[in-house]
């Protein structure tokens, strides 16, 4: 059975064959017997040798396990939230700044997206800038006028999302299939697609674009897009149950850890948004 995570089965996982193939059991049939086998003290020997099954090959790193994940996952929110409290602190005044880091962070996270393997200096680096961009807009949003203490709420939001969507992946109640996938990245693709087009309207003809910014319908868009953060980290429960099933390499947490990031970060700034709506 292959994994149904694009992720695991582009790298070829397959529970009945462990990691790319390797460790399967050997094909039945072999060479024939050899008919000289009974009068040639030697022939007995060799032809039991050409029988036998070649040996498995035997992975160079152990099989990734949730601790794996674990702890690279807190190695990687740690460096965000270290990089979000420098932001807040100093870069707070220069959103200039912040917002070029946001966007080699987010150039960061398309390379790494892409690659074949995962790159654990990348991933860091990741971090840091997005968590630089993080630290200043919160710090920027929570000095305006009634929105103190916003940025904390949209943490706890995050908390809450996450909490809710690991006990309904754990209770099955969401069960993350080939369907489940295509329907989450047709939506996020068009929920990415609406957001640019918004952009666009707010740069060349001014004002609130479309409106997916403010209002009624921003709150709505909101909304989406916080329920499409969910529904990706149920794809990464399923990225990470897949991988310690199928015995992949323990380099995989880091992209395990990699795709939690990139989810926590999307719901943090879709509930931040959500709230400041609200408030305004």
């Amino acid at each position: 059975m292959r994994s149904s995570n694009p992720v695991f089965s582009r790298r070829g996982f397959s529970r009945d064959t462990g990691y790319a193939g390797f460790n399967a059991p050997p094909k039945a049939g072999g060479p024939a017997a050899d008919p000289y086998a009974g009068t040639n003290p030697y022939a007995q020997g060799a032809a039991q040798a050409a029988t036998q099954a070649p040996p498995q090959y035997t992975p160079q790193t152990r099989p990734m396990t949730m601790d794996d994940v674990v702890a690279r996952t807190a190695m990687t929110l740690g460096t965000v939230i270290a990089g979000a409290t420098v932001g807040w602190l100093f870069l707070t005044d220069n959103l200039g700044f912040a917002l070029g880091a946001g966007l080699v962070a987010m150039v960061l996270g398309l390379v790494q997206s892409f690659k074949r393997k995962p790159s654990p200096a990348l991933i860091l680096s990741y971090a840091v800038l997005e968590g630089l961009f993080l630290g200043a807009l919160s710090g920027f949003i929570n000095d305006l006028p009634k929105m103190n203490g916003a940025p904390m709420q949209a943490v706890l939001g995050t908390m809450a999302v996450f909490v809710t969507m690991l006990i309904a992946y754990k209770t099955r109640i969401v069960r993350v299939t080939a369907r489940f996938t295509r329907f989450v990245m047709i939506a996020a693709m068009g929920f990415v697609l609406l957001s640019l087009v918004n952009c666009l309207f707010m740069v060349f003809g001014g004002g609130d674009g479309l409106g997916f910014r403010s209002g009624g319908m921003g709150i709505l868009f909101g909304l989406v897009g916080v329920v499409l953060g969910a529904l990706f980290l149920a794809l990464d429960f399923k990225q990470v149950e897949d991988g310690v099933a199928y015995g992949a390499p323990r380099e995989e947490s880091w992209l395990a850890a990699f795709g939690l990031t990139l989810t926590l970060v999307w719901i943090y700034l879709e509930m931040l948004r959500l709230i400041s709506i609200l408030r305004d």
